[in-house]
C-alpha cells in the first residue's frame, strides 16, 4: 500500500493511504456495469414507447445524458465517490486532503476521454504507476487523488509477536489478563519505546506487576517486552 503525505494548513503532516490499481478497476467494472444496464433500460423504455425513430434519437439523446454525467454528477453529489468507489471503500480527495470543489470534479470528469475512453484506460493506469499517488491525468490537472478508506492492519499493530521456536517463557501468570487488554499493553509499550518515554513503560511495568503478583529483577523495558512474549507463546499453544 502506498502512501503519500498530506500537508495541512497547519503544518501537520498526514499519511493517508492512496488505493490500489486493482481496487481503482474494480470500482469503474461496477460502475460501468451500473452504467450499462442503466442504458439497457433506457432502450427497453423506449422501444416501449413505440415512437418513430427520429424522436427516439431525441428521447435517446435527453435519457443518456446521466449516463454521460454519471462520474462528475455522482463525485460531486456523493463526496468524491461513485456507486463503485463507495463499494470499494474509496474516495477523491486533494492533495492536501480537503474536499475537492466542482472545479477538481470537472476537470476530472472532462479529462476522462483521455485517461478511460481514448486509449482504454491505458494512459490512466500508465499515469497511476508512473506518478506513485494513486494519479490519473484528470487527478494532476486537478489536482486530486483517489484514497483507500480501508483499515490497513499490519502484523506489527496486531497483537502477535514472532517467537523463536525454542523460546522458553518465564511468566505463565500473565494468562490472566485478556487479549484486549494485553494488546493494549502492547500499543502503549510499543508507543512509548518509540517515542522513548520511559515514564509509560515504568507504569505499565509496575501495574502488571501488580496484577501478576511477579517479582523480578528485570528492568521494566525487559519485563514489559518479556509478558508481552510470554502471553503470546501461552495465547498460541492453547
Amino acid at each position: 500500500m502506498e502512501q503519500f503525505q498530506i500537508e495541512t494548513a497547519h503544518n501537520i503532516t498526514i499519511n493517508q493511504n492512496t488505493s490500489h490499481l486493482g481496487e481503482r478497476m474494480l470500482a469503474y467494472i461496477i460502475d460501468s456495469f451500473i452504467i450499462m444496464v442503466y442504458f439497457i433500460l433506457m432502450i427497453v423504455f423506449l422501444v416501449s414507447l413505440d415512437i418513430e425513430i427520429e424522436d427516439q434519437w431525441a428521447f435517446y439523446l435527453i435519457l443518456s445524458l446521466p449516463a454521460f454525467f454519471y462520474y462528475l454528477l455522482f463525485e460531486t453529489l456523493m463526496d468524491g465517490k461513485t456507486i463503485g468507489k463507495s463499494a470499494m471503500k474509496l474516495r477523491v480527495v486533494k492533495l492536501d486532503g480537503s474536499k475537492p470543489n466542482f472545479g477538481n470534479y470537472f476537470v476530472r470528469w472532462a479529462l476522462r476521454i483521455i485517461d478511460v475512453s481514448l486509449t482504454s484506460g491505458g494512459a490512466a493506469v500508465l499515469t497511476i504507476l508512473i506518478r506513485g499517488k494513486g494519479q490519473r491525468i484528470g487527478d494532476v490537472a486537478a489536482g486530486t487523488t483517489v484514497i483507500s478508506e480501508k483499515k490497513r492492519i499490519s502484523l506489527k499493530d496486531t497483537l502477535l509477536r514472532e517467537l523463536p521456536e525454542d523460546y522458553k517463557p518465564t511468566f505463565p501468570q500473565v494468562t490472566v489478563f485478556k487479549d484486549q487488554e494485553m494488546q493494549t499493553i502492547k500499543e502503549l509499550y510499543d508507543k512509548a519505546k518509540l517515542n522513548g518515554n520511559h515514564n509509560i513503560i515504568v507504569s505499565l511495568d509496575q501495574r502488571i506487576k501488580e496484577v501478576t503478583k511477579v517479582q523480578t529483577s528485570l528492568q521494566p523495558i525487559e519485563f514489559v517486552d518479556v509478558v508481552i512474549k510470554d502471553y503470546n507463546y501461552y495465547t498460541q499453544k492453547m
